[in-house]
C-alpha cells in the first residue's frame, strides 16, 4: 500500500534517522521544513506569497556546530527516489550561498531507496541507511583535508617490491579517478597482506581514509593480519584486542572474519554504521563473499579492494563482476611465475615428487592383498572375498593402517632435512579427514616415538589449542617442535610460514583454486635477516604427491566444475510456491490457502536486521497488502504474482542462516512429496516416501523427546498409513517429527573397513617441468623421447645407422642432436642425463640406450651395485657400520659427489660424533675412500 508523503516521513524516515542517532525534535540536530531564502524571480520586486523566495528542504541535519551538515529530501513511497534527486542538489547550494561555509551532503530517498550524493566529488549511489552526526563529520574533515594521491609517498620500509608499488599505484590512481572497487590478483607468497598496509598507510597518511576494513575468511588469519599491522602500522589502534566481543568505535584498523562482521551488522545492541569504514579489503576474495558474506559488502558500499591469488584465467566472472571489472581484466596481476623468474627470485619454486602405493593404484581385493596377510584376515574371521576395493575408495569406504605407514615412511626418507640431515623441515600434510589427520599423527608417534609426541601434530581449525600465543599454530611457526602439521582445510590457504620445505598431499583435491593456493604454502623465500636453526636456508621446496594431483589438473586445468547449490531455505520457498500454482491448477483452494500461510509465516520471519532484507523493502511492502494474496488464491489472476514471489521474494531466502537446518530439510522432502502426488507424478512419489520413511526409521526411540512420538513414528512407516496420508498428516509429521531429526542415528551409508595390510610402493618418480610450467613425470618424458625416436628411425639414416651397430662421426651425432631438439625442446642431453640418471653418458649413448644397442646403468644403479660388491667382500660388517653405509650410498645418490671432509660432518655425524673414524678402522677408511672415489669422479 502506498504512503502520503507524510507517512513515508513520520514512519520510515524518521525512524532510519532515528537508528542512525538523529535526534528528529531536537532542533540541534534535526531542522524539518528548514527554511532556504532564495532570490525571487526576475522583475518581481515583492513576494506575492509567503513562499516566494522561500525553499523548503524536507530535513537538514546539523553539525554540533549548529551549521547544516546534509540535506535529506524526502518523496512518498509511491515515487521514484531519483525524483528528488535535482531539488536536493538546489537546496544543497543555496544553503551554502545562503550561510556560507561548506557545501552540505546530499541526500534524497522515498522511505524504501536511499541515495548519498557527495557533490563535486562523486557521482550519486544507494546506500543502505544515514550517516550517524560523527560520519558526516568524517566525511567533511576528509573532503576538507585530502591530498592528492598520484604523487602521494608509498613506504617502501613496509612493500617496496616493485610490482607491490605498481599494485599500490594503481589502486591510487583509480581512487583518484573516483573508481570505487578493485582487484588485484597476486600469487600467494608476494606479499599480498604487505601491499594492503602500505596502501592503507599512504591513504590515511594522504587523508583519504580514517577507518579501514580488512575482512578474511578464518580466525588463523585475523590473527597473522593483525600481527602485520602490528608490525608495520605500530602506532594506529586495532581492533579486536585479545578477548574484546563488542566492536569497540575509536580504532582506526579492523580485522574480522566474514560470520564475526555479518552478525556485528546484524545486532541492533552493536548498532554499527553502514558508513562506518572508509575503506576495506576483502582478502580470499573468490572466497566466501557469495550469498550470506555478500552481505558485508552490500551493507558497506565504500571503497572496496578484492585480493585473491587465484590466476586471472580461472577466476570466477563473479568476482570481476563484484568488483566492477571487465571479465578476465583485474586492477593489476602478478603471477607465480613472474615471482619465481625474477632475478633475484621473489618466490621459491618447488620439485615434485610422485608417489603411489599397489593398493592406490590397483585396490584391494584378493588379487592385491599378500598370502601372508591374507591368512591373518582369516584367523580375523574375514572374509576375503568380501574385500573387494577401489584405490579411489581409501579414506573413504577403506582404510588401511598400512598405506598411510608407507606414505609417512616415504616422506621421512625423501622430505627436504634440516641443517642436521636427519629431521625433516617444516612439512605440511594435508589430510581428507579429521579422523584420516589423527591416524597419520599415531603413525608418526609410533614409528618415531624417540620424538615423544612432539614430531607432528594435527591442526584443525575446531580445535581451541591451535590459536593463541603458545597455541599449536604459534609452536609450528616459531618452535623447533612440531615439524610436521597435519591438516584438514585449515592450513591449505593463507597461512604464511616460511620456513615450510615439504608439502604432503595424502589427498585428492579436485579445485584448482584450492590446489594452487595449497602449493602457494610453500613459495616464501626466507627473511634471511632472521634465519631460524631449523631452516638456514631454502631455495626449492618439495612437494610429496601421493595422488596423482599434478596430473589431474594437467588433464582438467580448472579442476571440478561444482554446480552452485540453491541454499536449503529458498528451495523451500520455491517448492512451496509451486504447490501453490499446482494447487490452484487442479481447483485445489484450500491446500493452496494453507501453503499461503506457511509462506507468509516464513517471509515474517526473514531477518529484518539483513541489509538484503532492508534494500527489498519496496517488494516487501507489496506483500502487507491482503489483496495481494488474495489475488494469488484466484485462478486467473495470479500468474504474475507468482512470478513477482519467485523473482523477488524467493532469492531473499538466503539471508536465512540461523535455523534448524535439519528439520528443514524434513519439511523440503515431504513438501516434494506432497507435490509430487499433487501432479500425479507416482514414481516420483514413491521414491520420495521411502527417504521419509528411512529418515523416521532412524529416530532412536532411547531418547525423552523422541519417544513421546512413538505412535506417530510406528504409524508413519507402515503403508497404510501413507494411503491415508493427506495435507493434516504431513503438517502434523513437519510439526512432530521435524525438530526430532536432530537426533537421527543416521546410517552415513557404507560402514568404513579398517584394515592392516603392508602396502608396498607401486610408483616413485620426479615430475620435471617444462618452460610453460607443464608437469611431465619422467615415465611420461621417457615415453615421449622413446616414441620419438622409435618414429624417426624408420626413415632416419642416422638412427638407422645406429640400430645396425654402425659408429656414427661426431658432425652427424651434433646432426641427430639438432633434429631431436627441433622436433621436441626438451630432449636435450642434460634432460636426458637427469631422467635416466646416468651423468656421464653422452648423447649417443642415450639413444644407443633407447634403440637396445647398449644398456646404461643409471646413477644410482650404479651406486647401488658398488655398495652392494663392498659389502659382500667386507662379510665382517656391523649394523652400525651398515647403517653408516647405506647413509653414504644415499648421500652419494642425492649428491653425485663427496669430499673427504663430508664424512665427518652431518648427516654422518648422527651415526657416531667423529663420523667415519669413530665406526671403521683406517684399512676400512682406505677402502671406502676408494670406492667413493671411484663412483664421485
Amino acid at each position: 500500500m502506498s504512503k502520503t508523503e507524510a507517512q513515508t516521513r513520520s514512519e520510515l524516515i524518521d525512524q532510519q534517522l532515528t537508528l542512525a542517532g538523529w535526534i528528529i525534535k531536537d532542533p540541534t540536530h534535526v531542522v524539518e521544513e528548514f527554511d532556504i531564502v532564495t532570490a525571487l524571480p526576475e522583475g518581481v520586486a515583492e513576494p506575492r506569497t509567503k513562499y516566494e523566495g522561500h525553499q523548503f528542504s524536507d530535513y537538514v541535519l546539523l553539525g554540533k556546530d549548529g551549521k547544516p551538515l546534509a540535506v535529506v529530501e524526502a518523496k512518498k513511497t509511491a515515487k521514484d527516489a531519483a525524483i528528488g534527486r535535482e531539488q536536493a542538489k538546489q537546496y544543497c547550494y543555496n544553503i551554502q550561498k545562503q550561510l556560507g561555509g561548506e557545501l552540505p551532503f546530499c541526500f534524497y530517498t522515498n522511505g524504501h531507496e536511499l541515495y548519498f550524493w557527495d557533490l563535486e566529488n562523486a557521482p550519486p549511489r544507494k546506500v543502505v541507511g544515514f550517516p550517524t552526526r560523527d560520519d558526516l563529520n568524517r566525511f567533511a574533515y576528509i573532503r576538507r583535508n585530502r591530498k592528492p594521491l598520484t604523487q602521494e609517498f608509498i613506504n617502501t620500509s613496509i612493500a617496496g617490491r616493485d610490482y607491490q608499488i605498481r599494485a599500490i599505484r594503481s589502486v591510487l590512481e583509480g581512487i583518484e579517478q573516483k573508481k570505487r572497487d578493485f582487484l588485484l590478483v597476486m600469487a600467494t607468497g608476494t606479499g599480498k597482506t604487505r601491499t594492503c598496509i602500505a596502501l592503507t598507510d599512504a591513504l590515511m597518511r594522504a587523508g583519504h581514509a580514517e577507518k579501514v576494513l580488512f575482512l578474511v575468511d578464518r580466525i588463523a588469519l585475523r590473527e597473522q593480519a593483525l600481527a602485520a599491522f602490528k608490525e608495520h602500522m605500530p602506532n594506529e589502534p586495532r581492533w579486536p584486542n585479545v578477548g574484546e566481543k563488542l566492536i569497540a568505535k575509536d580504532r582506526r584498523v579492523y580485522v574480522a572474519t566474514y560470520p564475526t562482521m555479518l552478525n556485528i551488522i546484524r545486532d541492533d545492541t552493536q548498532h554499527l554504521s553502514p558508513h562506518f569504514f572508509d575503506f576495506i579489503v576483502v582478502d580470499e576474495s573468490h572466497r566466501s563473499i557469495y550469498n550470506t558474506f555478500g552481505e558485508v559488502l552490500s551493507y558497506f558500499k565504500t571503497i572496496t579492494l578484492g585480493l585473491t591469488a587465484t590466476p586471472t584465467d580461472i577466476i570466477d566472472h563473479n568476482t570481476f563482476e563484484l568488483f566492477h571489472c571487465e571479465d578476465g581484466i583485474p586492477t593489476f596481476a602478478y603471477t607465480y611465475e613472474e615471482a619465481v623468474n625474477n632475478v633475484p627470485p621473489y618466490l621459491c619454486n618447488f620439485q615434485v615428487m610422485k608417489i603411489q602405493t599397489k593398493f592406490q593404484m590397483e585396490g584391494i581385493s584378493k588379487r592385491t592383498i599378500s598370502l601372508e596377510d591374507q591368512k591373518k584376515l582369516i584367523l580375523q574371521g574375514k572374509e576375503i572375498e568380501d574385500i573387494n576395493f577401489e584405490g579411489t575408495q581409501l579414506e573413504k569406504q577403506v582404510i588401511n593402517k598400512g598405506t598411510n605407514t608407507l606414505i609417512v615412511r616415504e616422506f621421512m626418507e625423501e622430505g627436504i632435512k634440516d641443517a642436521n640431515g636427519v629431521l625433516p623441515g617444516k612439512t605440511i600434510f594435508f589430510c581428507a579427514t579429521k579422523a584420516h589427520a589423527r591416524r597419520i599423527e599415531e603413525i608418526f608417534d609410533k614409528l618415531y616415538p624417540q620424538y615423544h609426541g612432539e614430531l607432528a601434530k594435527v591442526l584443525v581449525s575446531d580445535d581451541p589449542r591451535v590459536y593463541g600465543k603458545g597455541g599449536l599454530l604459534d609452536q609450528f611457526t616459531n618452535n623447533d617442535m612440531p615439524r610436521i602439521a597435519v591438516s584438514v582445510d585449515m592450513l591449505d590457504t593463507g597461512i604464511d610460514v616460511r620456513e615450510i620445505v615439504n608439502l604432503v598431499f595424502a589427498k585428492p583435491v579436485y579445485s584448482y583454486t584450492k590446489f594452487w593456493q595449497m602449493v602457494g604454502r610453500g613459495t616464501r623465500l626466507l627473511e634471511t635477516s632472521k634465519p631460524k636453526p631449523w631452516c638456514l636456508e631454502k631455495d626449492v621446496f618439495l612437494i610429496l604427491d601421493c595422488w596423482d594431483n599434478f596430473e589431474y589438473f594437467k588433464l582438467n586445468p580448472k579442476g571440478k566444475e561444482l554446480k552452485p547449490q540453491l541454499p536449503l531455505p529458498v528451495k523451500l520457498v520455491g517448492l512451496r510456491l509451486d504447490k501453490i500454482e499446482a494447487a490452484n491448477d487442479a481447483g485445489l483452494g484450500d491446500i493452496a490457502a494453507r501453503e499461503v500461510a506457511k509462506l507468509r509465516v516464513q517471509i515474517a520471519a526473514l531477518p529484518q536486521n539483513s541489509v538484503v532484507i532492508k534494500e527489498a523493502a519496496a517488494q516487501l511492502a507489496r506483500l502487507g497488502d491482503d489483496n495481494f494474496w488474495l489475488t494469488l488464491l484466484s485462478h486467473n489472476k495470479n500468474d504474475d504474482k507468482l512470478e513477482f514471489l519467485r523473482t523477488n521474494i524467493k532469492p531473499l531466502f538466503r539471508t536465512v542462516s540461523e535455523a534448524d537446518f535439519k528439520s528443514m530439510r524434513f519439511e523440503r522432502d515431504l513438501l516434494e512429496y506432497s507435490l509430487a502426488i499433487l501432479r500425479e507424478e507416482k514414481e516420483q512419489a514413491e521414491t520420495l516416501k521411502e527417504g521419509i520413511v528411512e529418515q523416521i526409521s532412524e529416530l532412536p526411540l532411547s531418547v525423552p523427546f523422541v519417544k513421546q512420538e512413538e505412535e506417530l513414528i510406528r504409524a508413519a512407516q507402515a503403508p497404510q498409513f501413507w494411503s491415508k496420508a493427506d495435507e493434516d498428516r504431513f503438517d502434523e509429521m513437519v510439526i512432530k517429527l521435524g525438530p526430532l531429526m536432530k537426533f537421527r542415528e543416521q546410517n552415513t551409508g557404507q560402514e568404513q573397513t579398517h584394515l592392516d595390510l603392508m602396502d608396498e610402493l607401486h610408483k616413485k618418480e620426479w615430475v620435471e617441468f617444462g618452460p610453460q610450467n607443464e608437469a611431465v613425470s619422467v615415465t611420461r618424458y621417457r615415453e615421449m623421447v622413446e616414441s620419438l625416436i622409435a618414429e624417426l628411425t624408420e626413415h632416419n639414416p642416422i638412427l638407422q645407422k645406429i640400430k645396425n651397430g654402425e659408429l656414427v662421426n661426431s658432425d652427424e651425432a651434433e646432426q641427430l642432436a639438432e633434429l631431436l631438439h627441433e622436433e621436441h625442446p626438451h630432449i636435450t642431453e642434460n634432460l636426458l642425463r637427469q631422467v635416466y640418471k646416468n651423468r656421464k653418458a653422452r648423447f649417443i649413448q642415450f639413444i644407443r640406450h633407447i634403440l637396445g644397442i647398449e644398456i646404461l646403468k643409471s646413477f644410482p644403479d650404479e651406486v647401488s651395485a658398488a655398495f652392494d660388491q663392498f659389502i659382500r667382500a667386507h662379510t665382517t660388517l656391523n649394523s652400525r657400520q651398515l647403517e653408516f653405509l647405506n647413509l653414504l650410498k644415499n648421500f652419494i645418490i642425492e649428491r653425485e659427489k663427496i669430499e673427504k671432509k663430508d664424512l665427518i660432518n652431518a648427516p654422518f655425524t648422527v651415526i657416531h660424533p667423529q663420523g667415519i673414524r669413530g665406526v671403521f678402522s683406517s684399512a676400512e677408511i682406505n677402502d671406502i675412500l676408494q670406492l667413493t672415489e671411484r663412483l664421485a669422479s
